[in-house]
């Protein structure tokens, strides 16, 4: 987790060397371990260090080749390094002197606009090319490294953080509606744009050309959705799950420092947890950090037993955060500020208090579960498959055996997928249907995704409805596609949504505060890849979800976490803190004066959820509307952030 920042002056003025100074000091809590800028006439590159792998150790950025006439500036750790070693005809040298920033462009020499096809890892970086007069730009698979970038006629600039591209006087600082709206409601899927206006994301799995001539956005890689995997036993592809996280997790495991790992107790951050362990172990390595939340005002929060049960395999050094003693809106200004926009994260504060400690025994390193659900998949979309299909009988046995599992009534939660994807929507009409529409709803509440309809509802209603017309919401919900209608459908769905790279962006940013560097073995490209292509059955059997995933880690696993049912809600922790400890904030936004807001929320809407919520009777949703409408409310008034037309 470095920095990078650039100039390009299309007008060709020259580039001011104290300009990039500026960007690269406003991101000096990203790379402590030096900085160095370049500069030639209208084109100038910014690097801030933090040394993470023995390669970063020698690393120098920008980097330059041997003609001059290629240049480089990166955040990047590249995984296939041996095989790029390789192809690149570099056996020669020792692998311990390739930085990494080396094979990058060693591969650009080579293969120039396509390199970014052959990388494995994290990366985001900018090449200038002084051949072509253009600058390239690409971003990971998956768009765990941040770039955002403005363009106009005269300018282009580019930065790991937004706040680097704020201190040119070329770049504008104005609100970008549209996302206000997409923060608001959860509904605009674009990885574009940000909360300033002109001021974009390059989207994962992208590069971008920028020259004289014309800008070029290209995607290189994506998901292959219609490609499915046939092993011969449920074994096999166990064991190849098994190689291939092991795989993921050891190139993440690649520092000169020491190196920890968040340990919720749930099977994604367990299992990173247990692999990394023994990998560590097998070298002779140092013991492995951990990092966990635990709760003893909250107790149904609580997840200790199954940490202590993963902890009990030895070799960790624990560091444990009494989290319910902490507000959700714990160091604000300094989480606004390394934030760059308003956030949506409501748990993000246990994060932000775990890395403190983290940054304080030396961990530069910190592997992260997020959202291993997601790339493993819960499997639910193979019901809709069972309904489609009039296979009755083992629709009802995996839904009642999850059900079970997850200790809900199972009949109304069958009557849900049976109603919705198995029967035809024109005998609605008969009387004798009316008992299952009603345990339809019922269902729908138990087994479908965290009721997230039910959730954009809530937020809808909060929502300003002239601002909705002014912005013309009704066209971007126009948009969206209709329900998966399989199980890989909404697989690749949930693995391609726009908020993903948005939320490991938050992570990063959070992380950057303390000089840390956050790894996702979860989010590997081919890990990803593989599980997409698997069989519906293998991520959910005999009611049990991410089947092959509890599986591949038999042996590694404590049994308890293996073959735990579900997940911890840490919803009650979340909504106690900010009532405990931030009622007179909220009462001050949402009651006393919501004007930054009023523009976009609905407040007489709002004020009722809050009542409902004061009084315990609040939804979910109504909860996410007033975190994010007194989170947007509160990021305003410190930025003093205005649309152009205001």
């Amino acid at each position: 987790m470095s920095a990078i920042a650039g100039i390009y002056y299309l007008d060709e003025r020259t580039v001011d060397s104290a300009d990039l100074v500026r960007m690269i000091d406003i991101l000096a809590h990203r790379g402590p371990d030096g900085w160095n800028i370049w500069s030639e006439g209208a084109i100038g590159f910014g690097h801030r260090m933090l040394w993470t792998t023995p390669e970063s150790l020698i690393e120098k950025l920008p980097l330059v080749n041997q003609a001059s006439n290629l240049v480089l500036t990166a955040d990047a750790r590249i995984d296939n390094r041996d095989e790029l070693i390789a192809l690149l005809a570099l056996n020669h040298l020792p692998p311990e002197k390739l930085a990494d920033s080396q094979l990058i462009l060693a591969a650009y020499e080579k293969w120039g606009e396509h390199c970014p096809e052959q990388l494995l890892g994290d990366f985001t970086f900018a090449i200038w090319d002084g051949r072509k007069q253009a600058i390239f730009c690409a971003r990971d698979h998956f768009g765990v490294k941040p770039f955002y970038y403005y363009s106009s006629g005269q300018i282009f600039a580019f930065a790991t953080e937004i706040k680097a591209l704020l201190c040119l006087s070329e770049v504008p600082r104005w609100l970008n509606e549209v996302k206000v709206a997409d923060y608001l409601t959860a509904a605009i899927e674009d990885s574009t744009i940000t909360f300033y206006q002109d001021i974009l994301r390059l989207p994962p799995a992208h590069t971008m050309t920028v020259s004289h001539a014309k800008t070029h956005l290209q995607s290189y890689w994506s998901l292959d959705s219609s490609r499915e995997l046939r092993l011969d036993s449920d074994e096999e592809y166990a064991s190849r799950l098994r190689e291939l996280f092991t795989e993921a997790v050891r190139c993440r495991l690649r520092s000169a420092f020491p190196v920890g790992s968040m340990l919720s107790g749930g099977l994604d951050s367990s299992s990173i947890t247990c692999v990394a362990q023994q990998l560590l172990a097998s070298k002779g390595d140092s013991r492995l950090h951990t990092f966990s939340a635990i709760f003893d005002k909250v107790s149904e929060c609580d997840e200790r037993s199954f940490q202590d049960t993963v902890l009990a395999q030895g070799n960790f050094e624990s560091h444990r955060l009494y989290a319910d003693h902490v507000s959700p809106l714990t160091n604000l200004d300094r989480v606004f500020w390394h934030q760059d926009e308003a956030h949506g994260a409501g748990n993000l504060y246990l994060n932000w208090s775990l890395y403190d400690p983290a940054s304080k025994q030396g961990v530069r390193i910190i592997l992260d579960g997020f959202d291993g659900d997601t790339t493993i998949s819960h499997g639910l979309g193979y019901l809709i498959e069972l309904a489609r299909a009039g296979r009755w009988l083992t629709l009802a046995t995996e839904v009642r055996e999850y059900s079970r599992k997850m200790n809900l009534p199972w009949k109304p939660a069958l009557w849900s997928w049976v109603w919705k994807y198995g029967l035809d929507p024109s005998i609605s009409k008969y009387r004798v249907l009316k008992k299952v529409r009603r345990l339809i709803r019922v269902g729908r509440r138990m087994l479908h995704r965290p009721n997230l309809s039910a959730n954009r509802s809530a937020q809808w209603g909060t929502l300003n409805p002239d601002f909705a017309q002014r912005i013309d919401l009704k066209a971007f919900l126009q948009t969206q596609p209709g329900p998966p209608q399989t199980e890989r459908e909404n697989h690749y769905r949930r693995l391609s949504e726009a908020h993903m790279p948005g939320t490991l962006e938050l992570l990063d940013r959070a992380a950057g505060a303390f000089s840390i560097e956050l790894r996702f073995p979860f989010w590997d490209k081919r890990l990803a890849e593989f599980c997409l292509s698997l069989p519906p059955e293998q991520k959910l059997h005999q009611g049990w979800n991410r089947m092959v995933m509890r599986r591949a880690m038999a042996g590694i696993l404590p049994s308890e976490v293996q073959w735990r049912g579900g997940k911890t809600n840490m919803a009650p922790s979340f909504d106690r803190g900010l009532l405990a400890f931030e009622r007179s904030r909220l009462e001050q936004v949402i009651l006393e004066d919501p004007s930054a807001i009023q523009e976009y929320v609905d407040v007489a809407a709002l004020r009722q959820a809050y009542h409902r919520y004061v009084s315990q009777k609040a939804t979910e949703g109504d909860v996410l509307a007033i975190w994010r409408a007194v989170s947007l409310a509160l990021w305003l008034q410190r930025t003093g952030l205005k649309p152009q037309s205001f």
